[in-house]
């Protein structure tokens, strides 16, 4: 009998049945595609408490294995859906995340990603401090993000290495935040906590290449990523966010 995973959920909430939901979606765009680079772990039960899947042998990611990886994802993220967002919310790490589905990517973005985790910020005077700074630059951000997206993919949503597992010949991902995207949100989650190697960067680029505006773009994207662990983990992560407040200010 295979090896068992389980991870449980002390929360009365359903985010381990929103990640099993996430995880299927993905499955089911990489059978569309017929993307066999990337796999989902087999899953044997879900329930609020707890998930049991097949045990993923992990093993060292060889560099056959990171470009299969960043061919694997650039496939996924080729695939055209008709608009943003997703049709319900799930979760980013134990925090919430709120969807609609939308046809504007800046609004969608600003609204449901930065503006939703500033509404978490429990001082006052950094919550204002955050509004502020959404207020002054809420066209100008939207104004960047739709020009230079041109069309919505499913993203993992909080992909960084943690949760991509590779075994002796296959590549997986785990604990998805899926929603319809400019791709390049994965991208720059991938940068965020160390990343992959150059040959991950490179193979993803040769398929699918980057925006010119990705290295502005990554930091508005990742301004999500510092609030969220902010709102979660605390003042550690503070600089994080002000440091993107400040590169962003000069930029756009």
């Amino acid at each position: 009998m295979s090896s068992v995973f389980t991870k449980s959920n002390p929360f009365d909430n359903d985010s381990l049945i929103k990640e099993v939901k996430g995880l299927n979606l993905i499955k089911e765009n990489l059978s569309k595609s017929n993307n066999n680079y990337l796999k989902i772990p087999d899953i044997i039960n879900v329930n609020k408490s707890e998930i049991q899947m097949k045990k993923i042998q992990t093993s060292f990611a060889s560099e056959d294995l990171i470009k299969k990886f960043a061919f694997g994802l650039a496939k996924l993220h080729e695939q055209k859906n008709k608009s943003y967002g997703l049709e319900y919310d799930n979760y980013i790490g134990l925090n919430p995340q709120k969807n609609i589905i939308s046809d504007n990517w800046g609004k969608f973005f600003i609204e449901y990603r930065l503006a939703y985790q500033i509404s978490l910020i429990k001082d006052t005077q950094i919550k204002q401090k955050f509004e502020n700074f959404l207020d002054d630059n809420f066209k100008k951000i939207e104004s960047l993000l739709i020009e230079t997206t041109n069309y919505a993919s499913l993203v993992h949503g909080d992909l960084w290495s943690g949760n991509v597992l590779f075994s002796k010949t296959a590549v997986y991902l785990i604990d998805p935040a899926v929603y319809y995207a400019d791709r390049e949100v994965d991208i720059a989650m991938t940068e965020l906590f160390g990343g992959f190697n150059n040959s991950f960067y490179e193979t993803y680029n040769s398929y699918l290449p980057l925006s010119k505006s990705y290295n502005t773009k990554k930091i508005i994207y990742n301004l999500y990523h510092y609030l969220n662990h902010y709102n979660l983990f605390g003042t550690s992560y503070l600089n994080g966010c002000l440091s993107s407040l400040k590169f962003i200010n000069e930029k756009i």
